[in-house]
């Protein structure tokens, strides 16, 4: 159980939730290097972490990296190229581990081939914020609670052509931080969402410096869906996490045992940008950001109060790099790079993979090189289960009878 000091820390965090925007806009803070910082802000960013451990081995890169079962998260549109029939994964995340212990995000997916062109899938996302005591104003103990959030997704994939692939997924989001507890004077609830992700992957085996290679990219627009409300007269919504990513990779297949593959992923977060306020609230530079959800995506492009230079320091880069030995052992590295007024994340992840006969198990590590970081010091794994490999295992075992 937590201490008194995390109960209230959480409260003061969901009291502001809905001024998040408001106040980073009012406020101009700046950083070390005298920048001024303006970061975006969403509601449940939990739906941005990556997932599993292979991913997060190569810097948070995956919506072009070859198809596996946890595509899900990346880029569905991979599972019409997977070339395994059915396949189930789990991923587990400690979270803050330096500071508690029960804090964690579990990730579950499982995918179905139909045929050679199509493929169904489904993930549920789960992140425990672990057991929390809930004060009031005057320290007063309200209770123990457990404040979590899910996501539940279901997609489904086809091949649109001989390398050319497209996904749609519907995705359910419920977010409980605070149990039903009054906030101040306002009373609170779970808050929910309905969101989609449409995304397209393309593969081409080609020759690169007199090497067999596979070149691909993918896209994938996620969590394009409802604002979402903690409380019951939705004066305020937050937008969810809806997020562009974008990128190619290549795959040197050096000889029979050994292939080598490159990747980047670039991610820009399709909300409004906080704009400038003078000391009366009036903006003075950038946009309104109370728009609706298509509006906001539209707006995301031109909205950022310096213009087209800080448009482009929203976005983000992933770097990754991945050696595999005979398909059965795999090294992994990467990293992340997060502009200093956005955020400021920057670190380094490595990792490996180990595929035996019915399984493949990831493990990877995050070292952070400019601020603190959930995940750093703390090692990750994650497990996808092979159904064809077990079926033919199954199928190979001979039968046995009693005496």
């Amino acid at each position: 159980m937590k201490t008194f000091l995390i109960g209230k820390k959480l409260l003061i965090s969901i009291t502001l939730l809905g001024l998040t925007t408001m106040v980073s806009a009012q406020t101009t803070k700046t950083n070390y290097l005298g920048q001024d910082l303006n970061t975006v802000t969403t509601a449940v960013p939990f739906l941005m972490i990556a997932p599993d451990a292979r991913g997060g081995a190569m810097g948070d890169a995956g919506v072009s990296s070859t198809p596996d079962a946890f595509s899900q998260h990346w880029n569905p549109a991979k599972y019409a190229f997977i070339d395994t029939d059915m396949g189930f994964s789990l991923s587990y995340s400690p979270w803050m581990r330096k500071l508690v212990s029960d804090i964690n995000l579990a990730y579950v997916t499982g995918y179905k081939k139909l045929d050679e062109m199509q493929a169904i899938s489904a993930s549920l996302l789960y992140f425990s914020l672990g057991d929390i005591t809930f004060t009031d104003i005057s320290g007063q103990t309200i209770g123990n609670y457990r404040p979590n959030e899910f996501a539940l997704d279901f997609a489904y994939s086809r091949k649109l052509s001989e390398n050319l692939s497209g996904a749609i997924s519907a995705r359910f989001i419920h977010s409980n931080l605070t149990q039903g507890q009054d906030v101040g004077s306002t009373t609170t609830k779970p808050g929910n969402s309905v969101a989609t992700d449409v995304s397209v992957y393309y593969q081409k085996k080609t020759t690169v410096f007199n090497t067999d290679a596979l070149f691909a990219w993918g896209v994938n627009i996620s969590n394009i869906g409802s604002k979402i409300s903690y409380t019951d007269d939705n004066t305020h919504k937050d937008f969810i996490p809806t997020n562009l990513r974008i990128g190619p990779s290549l795959m040197f297949n050096l000889d029979e045992y050994n292939s080598l593959t490159f990747m980047a992923d670039f991610n820009k977060l399709l909300v409004p940008t906080p704009p400038k306020l003078d000391s009366i609230g009036n903006i003075i530079a950038g946009k309104n950001p109370d728009v609706s959800v298509p509006q906001g995506m539209i707006q995301s492009f031109y909205d950022a109060p310096g213009g087209f230079k800080e448009e482009l320091h929203e976005i983000t880069l992933s770097l990754g790099a991945e050696y595999w030995y005979n398909k059965q052992f795999a090294l992994r590295a990467g990293y992340f790079y997060e502009h200093p007024t956005k955020g400021n994340r920057k670190y380094f992840t490595m990792g490996a993979g180990l595929k035996y006969s019915k399984f493949r198990l990831d493990l990877s590590y995050l070292v952070p090189t400019e601020q603190h970081n959930p995940l750093e010091n703390t090692l990750r794994f994650s497990m996808i289960l092979d159904f064809d490999a077990l079926k033919a295992a199954t199928k190979d075992t001979p039968a046995t009878t009693g005496n």
